[in-house]
């Protein structure tokens, strides 16, 4: 039987299928993007194995400190994955957010915490992320598939803050990511959301919010080791 996993906060779930493609069974929790509320959510005790997520991370950014000025505060959401993860009591959680983000706290839970780039893993894109895995005896995540030498091409991160902004200066202005490479960049196919409802630059937001699928994966594998879980990649 696969590991039953609550994705909180799952966007458009590229850490989702991240999990489900090493073979755990996720079901997505509500989010924004489809009209959903987390705080509004009180899913039952004891029927999940895992939890995973990435709240928002806006508020803890780099440019949180503009957009303050600007009189824009974002809300801190990660409170809210702490309460839905303590009521439903899995053996083990993950939450990912960047690296000023708060460390998560869940009464029982022992954290321990690691600091991955996408780049890590082969790919262009350069994506720190901080990734926080919770157990009740303080296991750790060991990763394999770390590359001996990064991609000697490097990329901006996509992120949602800046719609898919390269920060790279072409002429005089400054270069976008399209849909197609954001979504590359995020290891998806370039055609990820060809038929999605969203305009384009909601394509690129939703793309941005997630984890890399290679980071993804990586994180799967960690915890399917670091549990002894008896899974199969599919």
């Amino acid at each position: 039987m696969c590991p039953l996993v609550l994705s909180l906060f799952p966007g458009i779930g590229l850490l989702d299928h991240a999990f489900e493609l090493e073979g755990f069974c996720v079901v997505r929790g509500p989010d924004v993007l489809w009209g959903g509320d987390v705080r509004a959510f009180h899913p039952p005790a004891d029927r999940f194995d895992g939890v995973i997520g990435g709240p928002p991370c806006q508020a803890f950014s780099g440019l949180a400190n503009l957009a303050r000025a600007r009189g824009v505060e974002f809300e801190n959401l990660i409170p809210e994955f702490e309460r839905v993860t303590s009521s439903v009591r899995p053996s083990w959680w993950i939450m990912e957010n960047v690296q000023a983000a708060p460390r998560p706290h869940v009464l029982g839970y022992i954290v321990t915490d690691v600091v991955l780039n996408n780049r890590f893993f082969g790919g262009d894109q350069n994506r720190v992320r901080r990734i926080s895995f919770g157990t009740i005896d303080g296991r750790r995540l060991a990763f394999d598939g770390i590359v001996a030498l990064e991609s000697p091409i490097w990329e901006h991160a996509v992120t949602a803050a800046h719609a898919g902004e390269r920060r790279v200066r072409a002429k005089g202005r400054i270069a976008r990511y399209t849909v197609a490479q954001a979504a590359r960049l995020q290891g998806l196919p370039e055609d990820f959301l060809d038929d999605a409802p969203l305009t384009q630059q909601g394509k690129l937001r939703a793309i941005a919010n997630g984890v890399p699928i290679p980071m993804g994966r990586a994180i799967a594998r960690a915890v399917r080791r670091a549990l002894g879980l008896d899974v199969e990649a599919v």
